[in-house]
């Protein structure tokens, strides 16, 4: 059995009605579904994506159920249609979307020397609680748990850190 169908929302014979062609089963179907979706497309598709994968896939059930084969397969289909919509807005939005702007397209193209130089330059403009954190983690390759220990921190704060001085670093290599 479906897992919507399962959780009472989605009665076998409401998905059998609605395969049948009752418009009225089709749009409580449509109405008991939609919630679950949402949840799905809010855990796997971008956030701007979330309201056009849940209305693609609730427009192909309205569509489609009727080629539906088993009742029971009902979850199974509308899950597997659902992450096709958030896969095919993924690519969608990946190839629509402006390329690097120009600084990031210059670091791309700098040898790697010349980058060692600017990173070194990054993690040097850092403030000293954020360039020790680096230092340790990204050069020293100690974990989290360690670097808390060595600084005295608890591992939120040294996760705070890190993520910081990454950020402040992408900042000073992408600006110029």
């Amino acid at each position: 059995m479906s897992a919507l169908a399962r959780a009472g929302r989605c009665s076998p014979s409401l998905i059998e009605a609605a395969r049948g062609g009752d418009t009225e089963a089709l749009v409580s179907l449509i109405a008991a579904a939609q919630p679950d979706i949402r949840r799905y497309a809010a855990r796997n598709c971008r956030a701007a994506d979330i309201d056009d994968a849940v209305q693609e896939t609730l427009l192909l059930l309205y569509r489609r159920v009727g080629t539906l084969r088993a009742v029971t397969s009902f979850s199974a289909w509308l899950f597997a249609v659902a992450r096709r919509a958030c896969l095919r807005l993924l690519r969608r939005a990946a190839s629509t979307e402006a390329p690097a702007d120009d600084a990031e397209a210059r670091l791309a193209h700098l040898a790697p020397e010349d980058i060692r130089i600017d990173l070194s330059r990054a993690i040097q403009s850092l403030p000293d609680h954020y360039r020790e954190v680096i230092l340790l983690r990204d050069i020293e390759e100690l974990s989290i748990d360690e670097i808390a220990g060595v600084l005295g921190l608890t591992r939120e704060s040294v996760k705070a850190r890190i993520h910081r001085a990454r950020i402040m670093i992408r900042e000073y290599l992408v600006r110029d």
